[in-house]
């Protein structure tokens, strides 16, 4: 049934001329939003509890240390997915959205990263899960996001040769007229 909608904070902690909202303090109670807090604060820019689900927003520089810490310390050892959203033409333009399970805790874990529209950029997070390879393939296909130090960046889904990132908002959904 319906979750525990959280009392938002006032914004602060600006990032790329970005503002987010820092952890807001009834996810303190959520075990896995402050083991994370206690871990680095500087990387949750803000989240949410909402319909039984943890929604954290992390600070993209911080994204692989995060996972690291989630995957090896807090038992989150299976990444269901890797995915993305286009907030066109809202700035910063995209979310990389990660799906984390403990199997051990039965508990799952969303995190997401707000990456600018201009150059869409994040680092990688296969160093932490090899399964993340094909989830930010697929991203940088439909999308256009750049994975730093991916170890095989390439299109999965569209032809070598294909031009544009087709899931973007901004694509002609009607193709070229000739």
């Amino acid at each position: 049934m319906g979750g525990v909608r959280p009392h938002r904070t006032e914004a602060v902690a600006p990032c790329n001329g970005v503002t987010f909202e820092m952890l807001p303090d009834n996810l303190k109670e959520q075990a896995t939003a402050a083991a994370v807090e206690a871990f680095d604060a500087d990387a949750v820019k803000g989240g949410k509890f909402d319909y039984n689900e943890l929604t954290l927003e992390i600070a993209p520089a911080k994204i692989v240390s995060v996972c690291g810490f989630l995957k090896y310390d807090q038992g989150f050892v299976r990444l269901s997915s890797v995915t993305a959203v286009d907030r066109y033409p809202a700035e910063p333009r995209f979310e990389v959205v990660y799906h984390l399970h403990s199997v051990e805790k039965k508990a799952r874990v969303r995190l997401k990263c707000r990456v600018r529209g201009e150059d869409p950029v994040i680092e990688s997070v296969t160093s932490v899960w090899r399964s993340a390879n094909w989830y930010e393939r697929e991203a940088f296909d439909l999308f256009g996001i750049r994975f730093l130090n991916h170890p095989d960046l390439r299109r999965i889904m569209m032809p070598d040769d294909w031009e544009g990132h087709p899931l973007r908002k901004d694509y002609p959904v009607t193709g070229s007229r000739i």
